[in-house]
């Protein structure tokens, strides 16, 4: 374990999926956390994070630029810059951009599971997920 390491943006690592980008501010493999997971996460317009949940993992997704669609199981609410929710571990949840410009998120969850620090259940072919945005 170290005693702390600078992050120059440049840096790190970024991960481009088929909804947006996940910036690796801080994991376990980049930086030895053993606690937090940090990611800068851009969703591009019409895109998002399909139904998914984190099993024994917390998480606050903190909206710092455009509106996403943020799903909490069963209930959705729009969230603009400057709005936020927190997730329980193992809570079924998703975000989705509604707007036509990118939504910047940060999202911090804990504790850290693996070197990626996360685990990830997709449940978006699942029923009821997959049927609530209709």
């Amino acid at each position: 374990m170290t005693s702390g390491k600078f992050i120059p943006g440049a840096s790190a690592t970024v991960d481009t999926l088929d909804w947006g980008t996940m910036k690796w501010v801080s994991r376990p493999v980049d930086t030895d956390a053993s606690h937090l997971v940090v990611i800068e996460v851009e969703l591009q317009p019409g895109f998002g994070h399909d139904f998914h949940k984190h099993p024994g993992q917390e998480e606050v997704i903190y909206v710092l630029e455009g509106s996403i669609e943020q799903w909490l199981e069963k209930k959705s609410q729009t969230l603009n810059a400057g709005d936020a929710v927190f997730i329980a571990g193992g809570v079924v949840h998703a975000s989705f951009n509604v707007s036509d410009k990118p939504a910047r998120l940060h999202v911090t969850l804990g504790p850290s599971v693996g070197a990626e620090g996360y685990q990830l259940v997709d449940v978006a072919n699942e029923e009821p997920w997959q049927s609530l945005r209709g």
